[in-house]
């Protein structure tokens, strides 16, 4: 086999033969090694290949794991050239070809992974448009929306546990609980007698939920060089907002041909398919001595008490920020400051076991206090919550101040859609081509700062070209953004902390999901409620303040002089919302600064 002038080498290609140690005497004779490094799909060892030039004609294969770093057999490297070193150790591997098979490892890998984040979205939209049939199912249409909020919100709380469990379990076994959390939770609310048990199943759902997107991405880092990983992230993306896009219509359809029931029970075949393809063909094997440990040996390693810790630290302030806004709370409520005040305690606890008591912390101090990971972490629940706000009152904005239909205000998000798929494409495409990400990182976050600050003075004389185009460069920002900062985490950390980055990344983004939407919507009813109570005064106008905070249908039955206070009332709440947007995607901007620019493997 010549390999001579290879500049990288795939090694799953190949298989060792009888491996040998053999010593190199360097004394008279001066030896000129060639030096090349690559990666194993496996990504569980670096490799080192120095060939002697035209005098043994042998190949031999240095193996630097993760507790070997690469620079240690460099440095050996360097020795030899310069014939201080008298002797050097290498594991003389002779190589031959694996026969070839059907399949293409990488390839098929990214399937039987992604196919399962395809479901994910796919579930998303389908229950979105099942709300109000669901509601109107169990004649409780004012609790519908805890569908969705018990989902996003078991999601928050759980994606984090993720990152550790697929370093105990492995790989597939955290993807496997994932799938099976996921499909039973879905499979259970089909069969849901009441509203509170289908709530109950959304949020067994949502357990396994945010596991399927975490463990995805930590299998895909796996097997998948940082260069490249930014493009296949965004291919990803792309398969992600395929199946958000055609779950509305799918679930509408099924709704009306066979009742909301179906559209829970037709995920069923998908879900089995990815299951099996995830039990018979990934394989990534865990270093030995975590995969030679006995089942109680791992369970050991669960932290049960941070995981418990974090989950009420999560949970007691997602759920705090939902309530104020689904049920229209004070804030000097005895329910929200209590959940607050849980969480505040829950926090401090989870900082304390995390510091002196679990050996094998869920979310380690040490790395979400390194500049890269808290930079990464506090960037993406900014972006997030500007992100999903803008998702959220960008097409309230065209309902209730453009009086634009459903459709139609739905139909201005399409370039949006576009531009998130396509900015995570380009954002990985820019990554395998320069292996730099911070002046692009930078880029995007100033592109969502010049988008939120041009929605920000929106008004009646605003051109339908900017109404369309305006928030294009968020959505393409937003998503380059989420593409580079996970490279960043992942570059910044050691290999054995990337599963655990992994897992902070995607609980910071969902956190600053929920809180967005939250957030924006308290803010955005406080501002509505004092806009309206100063335009519409007089008898009969508290029902009416009412009924217009409260659906924005009766805005065109109203008289002219009512029609124009409420669209006055609803643009100034929107101008106060689309501030704070612009706010919030200035500080993740301001913490994307920070971020150290890591070579890209």
């Amino acid at each position: 086999m010549r390999l001579r002038g290879v500049k990288r080498l795939d090694l799953d290609q190949f298989e060792a033969i009888a491996p040998l140690y053999v010593d190199l005497e360097h004394k008279s004779v001066a030896i000129q090694f060639t030096y090349l490094q690559f990666f194993s799909k496996s990504g569980l060892a670096r490799y080192i290949l120095a060939i002697p030039s035209e005098t043994t004609g042998r190949y031999y294969v240095r193996i630097g794991t993760t507790s070997d770093p690469y620079h240690s057999a460099y440095d050996a490297y360097l020795d030899c050239q310069q014939h201080r070193a008298q002797s050097v150790t290498h594991f003389e591997v002779p190589l031959r070809r694996k026969p070839s098979s059907p399949i293409s490892g990488r390839d098929m890998s990214d399937r039987r992974l992604w196919s399962a984040v395809f479901l994910g979205a796919l579930d998303g939209t389908v229950v979105a448009t099942l709300l109000s049939p669901i509601g109107s199912h169990f004649n409780k249409l004012n609790q519908s929306s805890y569908i969705g909020t018990a989902y996003l919100l078991s999601v928050c709380c759980f994606t984090p546990l993720y990152g550790r469990l697929s370093d105990i379990l492995g790989r597939k076994g955290a993807m496997l609980l994932a799938l099976t959390l996921f499909g039973s939770g879905t499979i259970s609310c089909a069969l849901a007698p009441t509203m509170e048990s289908l709530i109950a199943a959304r949020a067994v759902a949502g357990m396994g939920g945010g596991g399927v997107m975490t463990v995805s991405s930590i299998v895909v880092t796996d097997l998948i060089p940082l260069k490249q990983r930014g493009l296949y992230q965004g291919m990803a993306n792309i398969l992600f907002g395929l199946g958000a896009g055609i779950g509305g219509p799918i679930g509408g359809w099924i709704n009306d041909v066979f009742g909301w029931q179906a559209a829970f029970l037709f995920q069923a075949p998908i879900l089995l398919f990815s299951f099996v393809l995830v039990a018979l063909k990934v394989n990534i094997q865990l270093p030995s001595d975590v995969q030679n440990q006995s089942l109680t040996d791992k369970l050991r390693r669960i932290d049960f008490l941070g995981s418990l810790t974090l989950v009420g630290t999560v949970g007691c302030l997602l759920l705090g920020f939902s309530l104020k806004t689904t049920e229209e709370m004070a804030w000097s409520h005895p329910l929200i400051w209590g959940l607050f005040t849980s969480s505040a305690l829950c926090g401090v606890l989870f900082i304390t076991v995390e510091k002196f008591v679990s050996p094998y912390p869920v979310m380690p101090l040490r790395l979400i206090t390194q500049r890269t990971p808290l930079a990464v972490s506090m960037s993406n629940l900014f972006g997030s919550m500007a992100a999903f706000s803008t998702l959220y009152n960008i097409p309230l904005y065209f309902t209730a101040v453009r009086l634009y239909t459903s459709a139609n205000s739905g139909l201005h998000l399409l370039p949006h859609s576009v531009a998130i798929s396509s900015g995570s494409v380009f954002a990985g495409w820019m990554m395998r081509r320069t292996g730099k990400l911070y002046k692009l990182t930078l880029c995007s976050g100033l592109m969502c700062i010049l988008a939120s600050v041009s929605v920000v003075f929106w008004n009646e004389n605003t051109s339908p070209f900017h109404l369309w185009i305006d928030i294009v460069p968020q959505g393409f920002g937003m998503a380059s953004l989420i593409t580079t900062t996970l490279i960043a985490m992942i570059a910044g950390v050691l290999k054995e902390d990337m599963a655990v980055a992994t897992g902070i990344t995607y609980l910071f983004r969902t956190t600053g999901q929920v809180l967005g939407v939250s957030i924006s919507g308290a803010i955005f009813q406080a501002v509505l409620l004092q806009k309206l109570r100063l335009r519409i005064q007089g008898p009969g106008s508290a029902e009416l303040i009412y009924d217009i905070q409260h659906s924005t249908n009766i805005i065109s039955t109203l008289d002219p002089l009512h029609k124009v206070a409420a669209i006055e009332s609803y643009g100034d709440a929107l101008q106060i919302v689309f501030i704070c947007q612009a706010v919030w995607n200035f500080l993740a901007f301001l913490w994307c600064i920070p971020i150290q620019e890591n070579v890209l493997p």
